[in-house]
C-alpha cells in the first residue's frame, strides 16, 4: 500500500464549524479537529457523564486488511494473537519496532476469516505494514471514505437503540456487527475513549451528515449534545486512558512500562519485537501511574516529578477535573516510586506535592462501561 499524509477533512466539518470550532487551529492525524466548541468543555463533560455527547472521531484512521494472508500477516505485525479473536470482536493490540519499543496503538474489528479493519492512530502502523505486507497474500487499503461518530454516555443505549434492527442492548462490550442505523447501512460497535457506556458508529461520508444529525435529534430530549476534542481529552483522563505516544514519553517506551502487559502475547511463534520484549521483560525503567496534585489547574505535561530533588518521572496527561474537583495526572515514574501512597513533589512553575494513586481515576471499578445488570 502506499502511505498516504494528504490532509484528510471530515465532511462534518460545517456541523462543527457551526458550532463555534477553528478548524484552522489544531489537527490530528491528518486531519483538522473540533478541539473546541463555543459551550464549556467541563460542560461538555457533565453532558458525557450524565447523559450522552456525540463526537466526530473520524480523524481515526481505516485499513481494510483482507485476503488469504492476512492473519499470519497481523499476526506477524501486532503484539497480540489475533487468531484468538472471533468474527464481531473489537480486539485491542500494539505494534512495536525490533527494539520492543511502542511505534502504535491499533483496534482489529475482526469481520471475519480473512477480513479485519485496523483502527489506528497518529502511529506509524501503516509504514511498518507496507514493507512486511509484501510477504504474505494479503491487500491493504486505506478507507477514507468511513466517518466515525461517536455517542458516549448513560443514555446512549436508549437514544440509539429504536433505530437500529440490532439488538443494542446485547451487544457485548467491545463488540461490533454490520446493520442499519435511522434506515441506512452502518457498523456499530460498543466501546469509546470516555469511561462511559457508549457506541461508535462506522458510516460512509454520504451518511454522515444525516446519522449525526438523526442522533442529535432523538437525543435531543434527553439532553444530548455535540462534544469537543477538549471534552474528550477532560474524559480520557478520568478514566486512565492511554493516548499515543503523549503517555510514552521515553521515546521507546516499551508495551511493559504503559502496563499493556494484556496485549501481548509470548506465545506466538514470532512477531516483529518479540525478542526485545523478552529481553526488556522485568527490565522497566518507569511504569504509567497515577497522580492526584495538590492544585487548583491542570500541572503541565512532562513536568518532572521529584522526591528529595532526584528526578524519578516525567507528568504525561492532566486535566482538572471539575466532575472529580481533582487535579489529576498520568505520569510515567520509576519503579521505585510507583507504589500506591508514595509522596512525590512536581516542578510547574513551583512546586506542587502529589501522591501516587489508583487508577482509573474515575469509576476504579469499571462499573459505567461493563455494568453488572
Amino acid at each position: 500500500m502506499t502511505v498516504n499524509k494528504e490532509l484528510r477533512q471530515s465532511v462534518l466539518n460545517d456541523r462543527h464549524e457551526a458550532l463555534g470550532a477553528d478548524l484552522s487551529t489544531t489537527q490530528w492525524n491528518d486531519m483538522p479537529i473540533p478541539q473546541n466548541y463555543k459551550a464549556n468543555p467541563y460542560v461538555e463533560t457533565e453532558t458525557v457523564r450524565n447523559r450522552a455527547g456525540l463526537f466526530d472521531v473520524s480523524a481515526l484512521k481505516i485499513v481494510n486488511v483482507s485476503g488469504p494472508g492476512a492473519l499470519d500477516f497481523l499476526n506477524y505485525l501486532l503484539t497480540s494473537d489475533v487468531s484468538k479473536a472471533e468474527p464481531g470482536d473489537s480486539h485491542i493490540s500494539n505494534i512495536v519496532n525490533s527494539d520492543g519499543a511502542l511505534i502504535d496503538d491499533v483496534i482489529v474489528y475482526v469481520d471475519g476469516p480473512q477480513e479485519f479493519r485496523i483502527s489506528h492512530g497518529g502511529g506509524a502502523f501503516e509504514e511498518a505494514a507496507a514493507p512486511v505486507a509484501e510477504n504474505y497474500d494479503v491487500k491493504l487499503q486505506r478507507d477514507n471514505d468511513v466517518h466515525i461518530l461517536s455517542l458516549q454516555g448513560p443514555v446512549a443505549l436508549e437514544v440509539l437503540a429504536p433505530h437500529t434492527p440490532l439488538k443494542l442492548s446485547e451487544l457485548p462490550y467491545f463488540r461490533h456487527a454490520k446493520t442499519t442505523l435511522f434506515g441506512k447501512p452502518v457498523r456499530l460497535a460498543r466501546g469509546g475513549y470516555s469511561a462511559e457506556r457508549g457506541y461508535e458508529v462506522f458510516c460512509s461520508a454520504k451518511d454522515a451528515h444525516f446519522i449525526w444529525d438523526s442522533i442529535l435529534e432523538a437525543g435531543k430530549d434527553k439532553g444530548v449534545t455535540p462534544v469537543s476534542w477538549s471534552c474528550l481529552d477532560i474524559i480520557r483522563v478520568e478514566g486512565g486512558l492511554l493516548f499515543f505516544p503523549f503517555d510514552m514519553t521515553h521515546g521507546d517506551t516499551t508495551p511493559w512500562e504503559v502496563k499493556a502487559d494484556w496485549t501481548i502475547d509470548l506465545s506466538k511463534p514470532d512477531f516483529i519485537g518479540k525478542k526485545a520484549l523478552q529481553s526488556k521483560k522485568g527490565r522497566e525503567r518507569s511504569f504509567i501511574s497515577g497522580l492526584e496534585v495538590a492544585s487548583d489547574r491542570a500541572i503541565e505535561p512532562l513536568s518532572k516529578i521529584t522526591v528529595n530533588g532526584k528526578q524519578v518521572g516525567t507528568v504525561t496527561s492532566t486535566t482538572f477535573s471539575n466532575h472529580l474537583m481533582k487535579s489529576i495526572a498520568m505520569a510515567q515514574i520509576e519503579p521505585a516510586y510507583a507504589k500506591l501512597g508514595t509522596q512525590v513533589v512536581i516542578q510547574d512553575n513551583g512546586e506542587w506535592p502529589a501522591v501516587v494513586v489508583k487508577m482509573p481515576f474515575y469509576d476504579p471499578l469499571r462499573l459505567r462501561t461493563h455494568p453488572k445488570d
